[in-house]
């Protein structure tokens, strides 16, 4: 291995061995938690003449609204809380790297995931985005993508659902990560599209093997996610490292979709519109559709609509949450602390038009460490409980929270 490789390996090794320090010893962190870095600006928000108020949920206050009936044969899904059939209820989810630059538009099935994370994909390029889409009924995928490559903070948080990582590679950081025994991944080698773009961006995943598929002329056949999955010796069904807990958030009753408010949080703010500006080149953005009671996403100032039929992307709960970064080298690679005690992992969450302020916490005083559930918190220090339905998540820079506008 060269020696700047051999460099950049340790220095992963060192900011892991950093990472998992901050978890050793004393007390469970709790969702309330402050630290030691100097408070950023919190977020802009338009029309909150409370803002210095804390949010309180009151119980007795809270609306009650039956729940529905679970269709026959289904069972609501650990992800979102949704029917989904019962065949699928020990399969184990994938997380799909897939591209954000605008020359990879537009995505394909990226509206059919039920989790959907928008992190930077490095501080270069006014930090570019990617997203990591959570899919549990990966066996009808018909073509998902563009796949692009893996960093580091994908791989603990994919394997927070014991999720299979689909990607193409990565940089030389991940490779301690890839080695974690949580970890199994999918890289390369899926089918390649002919649509007239350069060669990183005509790489999808499908489902099935492909036969026949015409690219540069010739013909070009692929195994599909199915048989790979099994070539690889890779359990599709949860493992030792499935979740700890039936649902990964706290779920509200399927059917009893409310405001925060009606949760009973009184001090509630209005969100119909939320900018990200600190992810200057994606220009991300999520807007409250009343007709739908969903959050549309936006990215270059354009609605994002599925390229096969049109569906929009779009999400039932928005979860904004605070995270320092480490910067590994030029190039702006980084590592998100994604277990963090040493910041007041601030965060925002959204839905039905109204957001709340929430923390956010990920326990690591056991042995599953890095990649157990991440948590969040109410300003009383109560799990929050989220709405049934898609949820996006993305992991905004402390650097940059100041950006961030609710309004």
């Amino acid at each position: 291995m060269k020696r700047k490789k051999l460099i950049a390996l340790f220095a992963v090794m060192a900011m892991t061995a950093s990472l998992m320090a901050g978890c050793s010893g004393g007390e469970e962190p709790s969702g309330q938690q402050q630290g030691g870095f100097e408070s950023q600006p919190i977020v802009s928000v338009v029309d909150d003449p409370n803002t210095s108020a804390p949010v309180t949920a009151d119980p007795d206050t809270t609306e009650q609204t039956p729940a529905l009936e679970i269709p026959d044969g289904y069972y609501l899904s650990e992800l979102t809380g949704l029917p989904i059939p019962g065949e699928l209820r020990n399969q184990r989810p994938i997380a799909v790297m897939v591209d954000n630059e605008k020359t990879a538009l537009p995505h394909y099935e990226v509206a059919d995931c039920d989790i959907v994370y928008e992190l930077m994909n490095s501080t270069a390029n006014d930090r570019v985005t990617r997203l990591m889409c959570v899919r549990k009924d990966w066996r009808n995928i018909v073509q998902m993508g563009s796949i692009r490559s893996t960093r580091p903070t994908n791989i603990p948080l994919a394997g927070e659902y014991n999720a299979i990582l689909v990607h193409d590679g990565g940089p030389v950081y991940i490779t301690e990560f890839i080695a974690k025994p949580y970890c199994d991944h999918l890289s390369s080698g899926f089918c390649r599209f002919d649509n007239g773009k350069n060669w990183e961006y005509k790489e999808y995943v499908t489902a099935e093997d492909t036969m026949g598929v015409t690219l540069n002329g010739g013909q070009q056949n692929y195994d599909g996610l199915i048989d790979r999955i099994d070539a690889a010796g890779i359990s599709p069904t949860y493992n030792s490292y499935a979740p700890v807990r039936d649902t990964h958030f706290l779920l509200r009753d399927y059917g009893t979709d409310i405001t925060p408010k009606e949760m009973g949080y009184s001090n509630a703010i209005n969100a119909n519109s939320i900018s990200i500006g600190t992810f200057k080149h994606t220009q991300s953005q999520l807007k409250y559709n009343e007709s739908t009671g969903t959050y549309d996403f936006y990215l270059y100032g354009e609605l994002q609509k599925d390229a096969e039929d049109d569906e929009v992307v779009s999400f039932n709960n928005v979860i904004l949450q605070c995270t320092n970064f480490y910067e590994y080298d030029e190039h702006g690679y980084l590592l998100y602390f994604y277990i963090d005690h040493a910041s007041d992992k601030q965060g925002w969450y959204i839905t039905n038009g109204q957001a709340i302020k929430i923390t956010w916490d990920k326990p690591c005083d056991n042995e599953r460490l890095d990649y157990d559930i991440t948590r969040y918190y109410d300003e009383n220090g109560d799990e929050i409980k989220i709405n049934p339905g898609k949820t996006y998540i993305a992991l905004v820079p402390k650097d940059g929270w100041s950006t961030v506008s609710i309004n």
